[in-house]
């Protein structure tokens, strides 16, 4: 897959690393020399193309016509909207990401710019400290669905109301599944009749509201005052 990422600044330069690491052919346009300078030292230079991104010609000559991504990732929001609207008019670039800088600017990036995803740095970070303040010990591993599902893992503390219980009378929502319990270091499948011990490693694919819910089940009880 070949991904154009517009703006080499540490986001632009984190996701190209990403992305050679898992073997993509990728693009970084930039025209800033202090940029650039840092860029060279951090991504191989036959990644790199010296170039202002919203101007065609630059684009062109970086491969927009055969990207399959274009990843908007500069430090000015219109230029992104102005790239992703360019990369789908003109080129029909199949997907188009756009870094937002300024919250206040999340509402115009939306389809009539042609921006099939957003990125919220400051909405995104909020929410996960907002998260992990309110789910005690539960800790994040991964982030699925954009973001509206997580891979989840808490330790079972002793006196927690989980403890002796059922899967099967957990009475967890939909949208939260047991993946697995670890236990004395071996790999515990988990069935509906499997009763969770203190000290249990418990993994779920949850949303929010399962992911409240299991915290509340697995994390010790309030003391008592």
């Amino acid at each position: 897959m070949y991904v154009l990422i517009p703006g080499g600044g540490r986001t632009g330069t984190q996701l190209a690393l990403l992305l050679l690491e898992q073997n993509h052919d990728v693009c970084v346009i930039e025209h800033r020399p202090e940029v650039l300078s840092r860029l060279h030292r951090e991504v191989p230079t036959e990644t790199i193309y010296q170039g202002n991104a919203v101007e065609p010609e630059v684009l062109e000559q970086a491969g927009i016509r055969r990207a399959d991504v274009l990843a908007a990732c500069t430090s000015n929001d219109e230029d992104n909207l102005v790239l992703c609207y360019l990369a789908r008019q003109r080129y029909q670039v199949p997907r188009t990401i756009a870094r937002i800088n300024n919250p206040r600017n999340a509402w115009l990036f939306d389809q009539d710019f042609n921006v099939d995803v957003a990125l919220n740095h400051s909405a995104v970070m909020a929410r996960l400290i907002e998260e992990e303040m309110s789910l005690g010990d539960m800790i994040t591993l991964l982030k699925v669905r954009r973001g509206e599902y997580s891979l989840v893992e808490e330790k079972i503390a002793p006196g927690a109301r989980a403890v002796g219980m059922a899967i099967k009378d957990m009475n967890l929502p939909e949208s939260c599944s047991i993946a697995a319990i670890i236990r004395d270091g071996k790999v515990v499948i988990p069935r509906g009749m499997t009763t969770f011990e203190a000290g249990d490693e418990v993994f779920a694919l949850t949303d929010r509201t399962g992911a409240v819910k299991l915290a509340d089940l697995l994390s010790a009880p309030p003391p008592a005052r």
